[in-house]
């Protein structure tokens, strides 16, 4: 069974924006780029019509990892779960055992993630060992640098698209 992916309703709501614009929007223009490239004669030396094929593949697996996530999709709300515990959504601080050092990290779906900013997929090792904790609680995480142990500081709700530094745009979605 294939595993499901969280993600908020806005996170969704962007999945299918960019679905929807390959699909209808660039999937088409590059299908007239490439015809029109093929109008040039011969194709074995025509590059403009291997780029064109080439961006057409591009898009197709785009679309079919996009088409994947849309399946398994479950949209979950976080403004309206309880929270006392860390979950999808949440936003805990966590301290790190070793020196006391803080971390801020928003539990959030695998396309909606950034984690140079703190905004962690909820399939991260580190995400995975968080959820469920309530503030005061510790835990420990196998993370590339070696075993860590983390205390749960305070757990919040912030919108997760008023964390994220890059939302995409249309003139992201394009294969140039």
């Amino acid at each position: 069974m294939s595993q499901n992916e969280p993600m908020t309703p806005r996170g969704y709501d962007e999945l299918l924006r960019e679905f929807k614009y390959l699909k209808d929007v660039e999937k088409p223009r590059v299908n007239v780029e490439k015809q029109r490239a093929a109008e040039l004669g011969d194709r074995s030396e025509n590059a403009e019509y291997h780029a064109a094929k080439e961006k057409l593949r591009h898009i197709d697996k785009r679309l079919f990892y996009l088409n994947s996530m849309i399946e398994k999709a479950q949209i979950i709300d976080p403004s309206i779960l309880d929270h006392s515990r860390v979950h999808f959504g949440a936003t805990a601080t966590v301290i790190d055992s070793a020196n006391d050092e803080e971390f801020t990290y928003t539990i959030c779906g695998t396309l909606e993630s950034e984690p140079e900013i703190g905004l962690i997929s909820v399939h991260s090792p580190l995400a995975r060992a968080m959820l469920g904790k309530s503030e005061g609680d510790e835990f420990s995480v196998i993370l590339p640098s070696g075993k860590k142990y983390f205390e749960v500081g305070i757990i919040s709700f912030i919108d997760i698209f008023l964390l994220k530094k890059h939302i995409r745009q249309e003139s992201d979605f394009r294969f140039h």
